[in-house]
């Protein structure tokens, strides 16, 4: 009759010291992965709200030169169509939301010694670096050299707050300002009419 009682292990485990607990491998992967995740963790948050920022900029700058350049296409500039102008400007904003964004269209014209006056200016959700009608530029506004003496330009500026939704990387608001300045194709001036 075959003995019942099992055999002892042929390897029984020892008991093993300190220098044997610091050559085991077992669990390294695991330990490794807890001590990088939070890294890597930090890192693609930081990067998926840095590439938001950096699109929401890249749409403020495409904003900016497209209510210029349709404002400059024409001879005159109607209510109608600066509504259309600022929808349009709203629109390429998508979809990122349009809360913060500002736009400001103005017309700046310089007499024959090199005054710049603002002809008409118009903006959207109250823009706050948008000059009254009737002021007198300096240098600081309009660059040397974008205004010759005698001439036009429409100077389209559009400011953006953007908001990060995850907060991680960036908890408060980053704002985006662009200006764009082109000259009237078809007139002198763009006139501004009711």
């Amino acid at each position: 009759m075959p003995d019942l009682i099992p055999s002892p292990p042929r390897h029984a485990p020892r008991h093993r010291g300190l220098s044997g607990f610091w050559r085991d491998r077992r669990g390294v992967s695991a330990v490794e992965f807890a001590l990088i995740a939070p890294v890597m963790l930090i890192f693609y948050c930081g990067l998926a709200e840095l590439t938001q920022a950096m699109m929401a900029q890249r749409r403020l700058s495409n904003i900016a030169s497209s209510i210029g350049d349709l404002v400059a296409q024409s001879p005159q500039l109607s209510d109608a169509r600066l509504n259309d102008i600022f929808a349009i400007g709203a629109s390429v904003m998508a979809p990122f939301p349009t809360a913060t964004l500002r736009m400001c269209l103005v017309s700046v014209s310089s007499d024959a010694t090199g005054k710049d006056t603002v002809d008409w200016s118009e903006n959207k959700n109250s823009h706050a670096n948008c000059p009254a009608k009737g002021a007198v530029l300096g240098a600081a506004v309009v660059p040397v050299g974008v205004l010759p003496a005698s001439h036009s330009v429409i100077m389209a500026k559009a400011s953006y707050g953007y908001n990060s939704p995850i907060k991680f990387i960036l908890p408060s608001t980053l704002n985006f300002y662009r200006t764009f300045y082109l000259r009237p194709r078809k007139s002198e001036i763009v006139v501004r009419v009711s």
